[in-house]
Order: structure tokens, then C-alpha cells, then sequence
């Protein structure tokens, strides 16, 4: 038999842990599961809530007009019944479905539809997603201060939206499946002001039991939920403060069905080693792009030189082996699957004497010091350490700032910024299968704004209405032409360099013996890092 310990120290020190943790709910509870992660979830509330961590627990509380089918990035309507479109794809009309209740019992209506798109919206909510409603009627005036209200938002009956746009959007009915258009209730968010993040009421297939900050968090089944036949399961323990390696092990040991944070890397190999745990793996091709962004806004990262020659210090093949070699370099924003990728694309060259040149003509010949945040979830830190490597070689003194996800996203997302961050862990897995969803939030200027994720405050303007003419080709006929516009965009971006993409990760997670259902639900494209209304237990 197989030892899972190869020395006593390390196994001393791991029973330990075990020992100490929390119960889990899946050994004991039949239909309900266990879920873990090291860091704790930083908001439910979904016009804030903008990591991986968070997304899938935010898509298990609330609901948007339109949704996705299971492990699939097929679109089809949510909580809306029907839509219509008009024939100059600017005006949506969505007739809502009857009966669906928000967790605390009140029916849901046009009313609260209009309200959530307005809150978004609204500056004071500081939502980092604000700017994919961008095409409604009355986003800039109510953006501006000039106005409370969208325009464009208009309720025809308490079961009827319409919802008109300045200009044609062909991502606008992906939007309605985002998070950020979720429908919430007026009275809760009043009732709970800015802890509403903390007490979410939604329509969602669960619905909030328990959250003790920095141990656990509670969802159970939402007996009214609209949708027949989800969720599948009772209930799900987020078990918070677990360790990667701890987690695997609790899950091999069938204490935990599912490890959030991943197969660590240094246990990959291991694991994969063991035909019976390699079978319970599941691999899938997700929409990413892992990135390092320099604060464009900022000495010295302000001279194009300084960012074009830190695209070429970086040594990207060596960085993909630290995890195993899940994925493969990157030379643009986009990964290779998403339309608008630029196939022969070369980008920036690996050349260390190439990038010393460049700094001693941006008047760095010395190199410079400055910060790289990063996440301090295993590979997360090893990779940043790989890339302070790599700047040294060029001359560049990083010092990492190794922080909880939530802690860098703050930096990132703050008025000054961060001067560099490596986005592994955090960003980016695409929100919605288009090109469009890798430039507006983490590359236009409206995601450069307070609590945004365009950590590299990159905000070129003339790309942006680039974008938006990209966008505005709604014709399924213009496909092709529409991905070469947003090809062009991507150009530019690279040409302005307020980026180092490194690479494109593949997805993998482990599950118990015990859970059930199709594999895509475990690397859902769109309910990243997986679907908690369709998984089951066998």
C-alpha cells in the first residue's frame, strides 16, 4: 500500500493540522458537502464581489435575467421567462418569470430589476463591474452624478422590463448572465447598508445559514428555488483556513469532497502518480490569461520603455514549469480559444541584454526598486519569487508583498494602485465567452476607476472606442470581422505594453469519491471554479 507520508516530521505536522480542524459536514450529512480554501471569502454581494473564490458561492445565492446552461457557455434565460429583441438590437424586453421569491419570502418583480441595474451602476456603490452596463441609457449621466436614475431602465408591468441601449452591444444578453446584473431586494440591502456583502439575500438555489469570519460558511438548499430539479444538493460547508496541502490530503482521506484551492502544484505529480486519485482529477480547458501589471500611472512604470523592457526580462517557459507545466506562454491578452486571438502573434521576445538597453535609454541603467503584490496561496508566491529572478537580472529590485487575495485586489483596485502585481489565483478567467470581457474590466479606462481591476490604470481612449465599435457589431454574420477588430485592440494593448502576459492555464480539480455529476460542472466555464447548483453526490 502506498504511503501518503515520506517523513515523519511532515506527517507529525499534517496529522496535527487534521486533528485540528473543523468536522466535516460531508462525512456526516449524506447529501450536503464540504468545500475548503486557506483565505476567507471577502464579499457575497454581487455588484462587489470580483474573484474566482467568490463568483461561484455569488452565481449559488443570486440569480440574473439570463443564465447558462450546466458546464456549458450556451446561454439561455434566468430569471427572465422570454426576451425580445428589437430589430436595430437596441431595445431588450424581458418578461420575467411568475412566482420567484427572494430568500426572505417577497416575490420578485420588475421593480427590483430596474433597482439592482440602478445600484450597480450608482458610484457609491463603487462596483468594479459598473462599467459592463455601460451600454444602457443613462449610465454616463448617472456615472456623472447628473442623474439618479437609468433612463433606459423602463417598467412596462410588474412582470415586464425593457431595457434600451445608446448603442448596439452584442455582449449585452452575457451581461445578463454576470453577476454585477444580479437581481437583489431593495428593503435587504437598505436593511443591511455596506454588510449587505455579508448577510446576501438573492433568489438563488441556496441560501445563507452561517458565516463565522475566518472558519466557515453555511449554504442551504433554497426549497422555493424557480428552477426544477436544482439544487442538487442539501447543503455546502466552505471550510475557511485550510492549507492546500492539508486540504488534499483531508479530501484523499474523504473528510472533504472538494479542495477550492486546487491541487497544490507540489503534490501534482503525486497525486497523478496514483492511478485511483488520478481518476477523481478533473481537467478542462478554461478562458485564461495569468498576468503581471505595471501601474502605468505611476514612476516608473509611466515610460513605455521601462514596461516594454520588463515584458522582455521575463522568462515565461520556466514560470509554466513551476506549475507542472498546466499551461502554456502567453503573448496576449487573450488565450488561444477566445475569438480575436491573434494567431503568429510574437509579442515581446525574452531577451535580458534587449531589456538592460531599454532601461538605460529610459534612464535606468542602475535599474530601479519597486513592490510586486501577490497572492499568498501556493504557486502564487513561488511564481512572484521566479519573476523578482527574473527583474533582477535586468536590475530591477522587486520586494514581494505576499497578502491574502482579497488584501492585493484592494491594493490593485485602490486610487494609487500597486506599482506591480502577478494576477495568478486572482485573474483572469473569463466572465463570459467573448473578447470583449478581457479588455473592459481589466484594460479600459472605465475599470481604471476606485475598486476597478485594471490594476496597470491603462486607460488609452481611443481604444476604448475602438472596443466599443467592436461591440457594437451585432450581426452574427459579422462574426469574423468582429474578432479581427478586437484583434487589433489587443494589438495596440501589447504595443503600450501595461502587461507582461505570461501564460494560459489549463483548470484542475479533485473530488471526492462521493460526488456525482458531469465533470464540466467541476471546471465550469462560466461558474468558475465550479457549478454548486448541478453537482451531487452519488
Amino acid at each position: 500500500m502506498r504511503s501518503l507520508f515520506k517523513r515523519s516530521a511532515a506527517a507529525l505536522a499534517i496529522t496535527a493540522a487534521l486533528l485540528s480542524a473543523p468536522s466535516a459536514a460531508s462525512a456526516q450529512d449524506g447529501n450536503a458537502i464540504t468545500v475548503t480554501y486557506k483565505d476567507d471569502i471577502a464579499t457575497l454581494d454581487p455588484a462587489i464581489g470580483y474573484d474566482w473564490q467568490n463568483f461561484s458561492i455569488i452565481k449559488a445565492l443570486f440569480d440574473g435575467l439570463m443564465d447558462y446552461e450546466p458546464g456549458t457557455a450556451t446561454l439561455r434565460p434566468g430569471l427572465a421567462e422570454s426576451y425580445e429583441i428589437s430589430p436595430d438590437g437596441k431595445v431588450f424586453t424581458f418578461k420575467l418569470r411568475d412566482g420567484v421569491k427572494f430568500h426572505n419570502g417577497r416575490a420578485m418583480t420588475a421593480d427590483d430589476v430596474k433597482y439592482s441595474f440602478e445600484r450597480t451602476v450608482n458610484p457609491a456603490t463603487q462596483s468594479p463591474g459598473a462599467g459592463f452596463l455601460g451600454s444602457i441609457e443613462g449610465f454616463d449621466a448617472m456615472q456623472s452624478g447628473t442623474a439618479t436614475a437609468l433612463s433606459g431602465v423602463r417598467i412596462v408591468d410588474p412582470r415586464t422590463v425593457e431595457v434600451m441601449l445608446s448603442r448596439p452591444d452584442a455582449t449585452f444578453l452575457s451581461v445578463m448572465a454576470l453577476n454585477f446584473s444580479f437581481i437583489v431586494p431593495r428593503e435587504e440591502v437598505e436593511k443591511s447598508g455596506a454588510d449587505f456583502g455579508r448577510n446576501p439575500v438573492g433568489t438563488g438555489a441556496f441560501k445563507l445559514a452561517e458565516w463565522t469570519l475566518g472558519q466557515r460558511l453555511v449554504l442551504e438548499k433554497n426549497p422555493d428555488y424557480y428552477r426544477e430539479g436544482a439544487p442538487k444538493l442539501e447543503g455546502i460547508t466552505f471550510e475557511i483556513g485550510q492549507e492546500p496541502v492539508v486540504s488534499l490530503l483531508r479530501v484523499q482521506n474523504g473528510e472533504v469532497d472538494v479542495p477550492g484551492d486546487g491541487i497544490p502544484p507540489a503534490k501534482f505529480r503525486e497525486v497523478m502518480g496514483n492511478p485511483e486519485e488520478a481518476a477523481r482529477v478533473v481537467e478542462g480547458v478554461q478562458l485564461h490569461t495569468g498576468y503581471i501589471t505595471m501601474n502605468t500611472k505611476a514612476a516608473p512604470f509611466d515610460d513605455l520603455k521601462v514596461r516594454q523592457a520588463v515584458n522582455m526580462a521575463i522568462n515565461k517557459e520556466r514560470i509554466v514549469q513551476i506549475i507542472n507545466g498546466r499551461a502554456t506562454p502567453a503573448n496576449q491578452p487573450l488565450p488561444p480559444t477566445m475569438p480575436g486571438y491573434v494567431e503568429g502573434f510574437e509579442g515581446y521576445r525574452y531577451d535580458v541584454e534587449a531589456a538592460k538597453k531599454l532601461l538605460a535609454e529610459a534612464g535606468h541603467e542602475g535599474g530601479f526598486e519597486t513592490e510586486l503584490f501577490v497572492a499568498n496561496v501556493d504557486p502564487q508566491p513561488r511564481i512572484a519569487q521566479a519573476i523578482q529572478q527574473d527583474l533582477a537580472a535586468v536590475g530591477i529590485k522587486a520586494s514581494i508583498q505576499s497578502l491574502a487575495q482579497a488584501n492585493v485586489i484592494a491594493a490593485g483596485g485602490s486610487a494609487e494602485g500597486a506599482p506591480m502585481i502577478w494576477s495568478g489565483g486572482m485573474a483572469w478567467i473569463a466572465d463570459f465567452p467573448d473578447p470583449s470581457n478581457f479588455y473592459g474590466p481589466i484594460l479600459g479606462c472605465a475599470g481604471a476607476a476606485d475598486g476597478g481591476w485594471n490594476w496597470a490604470k491603462y486607460c488609452n481612449e481611443a481604444l476604448d472606442r475602438k472596443a466599443a465599435d467592436a461591440d457594437a457589431m451585432v450581426d452574427p454574420a459579422k462574426a469574423a470581422e468582429r474578432a479581427a477588430a478586437w484583434g487589433e485592440v489587443y494589438r495596440q494593448v501589447m504595443a503600450d505594453a501595461p502587461w507582461v502576459p505570461v501564460f494560459n492555464e489549463k483548470r484542475y480539480t479533485m473530488r471526492s469519491a462521493r460526488m456525482g455529476g458531469d465533470d464540466a460542472l467541476y471546471v465550469d466555464p462560466v461558474n468558475t471554479p465550479m457549478n454548486y447548483r448541478y453537482v451531487e453526490t452519488r
